[in-house]
Formats: C-alpha cells, structure tokens, sequence
C-alpha cells in the first residue's frame, strides 16, 4: 500500500505546492493542471480539455487518461479508460488512482461548493483556473455539486477498505450530506496536511 494524492482544482488548494508532494506518492490531477505542473497522471474527460492538451503534444510524454470519444479516434499516446464511466474528472482520478492500489489516498481541492461557500444557489464557480480558456467565468454559478457527491460515495462504498483523506481549508465544515456516512472517508485542514508532507 502507498500514499497517493488525488488533485482536484478547488481552490482551497492553492496554498499546497504540488511539487512538493512529487516524493511522497504519485499524483492523479484533472484538466488543466498541465498547465503548470506534471502529475504522474493527468485525467480529463472533457472532450473540449482533451483536445487543448493534446494541441500541446502533452500526452505524447505524459501519462493522460479520457474516455473514448470519436472526436479524438486519431490522437495518439491517450490512454482509453475501458469501461468509461462517464463521471466528472476529479472522481474518475479518485477511482483510477484507487484502482491502482493506493491506500491511503488524499483528496486537494475537492471542495464541492462554491467560492461563497454556502453549498446553496448564490455560490459562483469554484475553480483555480475560472475566466481560463475552457472554463467558466470568476463570477458564474458554481457547478452543481451533485454529481461529484454521488461518484465519489460510490468509490468511498466500493473500496471501503482504503482510507480517503480530504485536506480542507480551516474552518470548512461544508460535505455534501451523503459523504458523511462513510467512515473511510476523513478529514483534516490544510495547516494538518503540510506538517506531514511539509
């Protein structure tokens, strides 16, 4: 069993230095990571972000995982997943990363609600990248949450051996209701998180 770190791009976790992480675990990250750093594994199901990372050529020297979908039947060095589960970018990460035997597995940046912090109608977009090409806007509605609720209970469910942390911001006690039935699924403050991998 070994450490491995799930990157979401919530951004309660800018003050992380994924980087520095690089020595503890492999790292699985979402969409337009890329960017600015080199996961061990970037997935992104989006068929819009697939085609901007492969513009790039990224994917001919880095590991990135998508479903399958005809539009990118001629790009070559993306890795299918099989079955497709049709899930949002971040769980599909989660459920790779616990497919490949890691126990126990931290979840960055996944912070379901909105910047306002509500979890109601008024939050806006949550995202380390919003106003960047592909992504919302700063100031549009936050994504509907529900989603990422329900793929990453079935993952909690399905691998209820495996310990799931969720490094949070202090003083956050936002979790969709159905995640805090899970007792392999914790958590701790990102102040906790940085004095074990500091």
């Amino acid at each position: 069993m070994s450490t491995a770190f799930v990157v979401g791009n919530g951004t309660s976790r800018k003050p992380i230095s994924l980087e520095s992480l690089k020595q503890y675990g492999p790292i699985y990250a979402c969409n337009a990571v890329y960017r600015d750093f080199r996961p061990d594994y970037l997935v992104a199901v989006d068929a819009k972000m697939v085609m901007e990372i492969c513009k790039t050529g990224w994917q001919k020297h880095n590991k990135v995982y998508t479903n399958h979908n005809k539009q990118l039947n001629d790009i070559q060095g993306l890795n299918i997943l099989n079955p497709s589960k049709g899930w949002s970018s971040g769980p599909t990460a989660l459920d790779l990363a616990s497919d490949h035997g890691h126990d126990p597995i931290y979840l960055l940046g996944f912070d379901f609600k909105g910047t306002t912090g509500t979890g109601k109608g008024d939050d806006k977009v949550n995202n380390l990248y919003a106003g960047t090409f592909n992504y919302k806007r700063e100031h549009d509605p936050a994504t509907y949450f529900g989603n990422w609720e329900r793929q990453v209970g079935i993952i909690c469910q399905r691998n209820h051996r495996k310990r799931y942390i969720r490094v949070v911001a202090e003083g956050d006690k936002f979790l969709p209701g159905s995640l805090k039935n899970f007792t392999n699924l914790s958590h701790i403050t990102i102040e906790d998180f940085q004095k074990i991998f500091g």
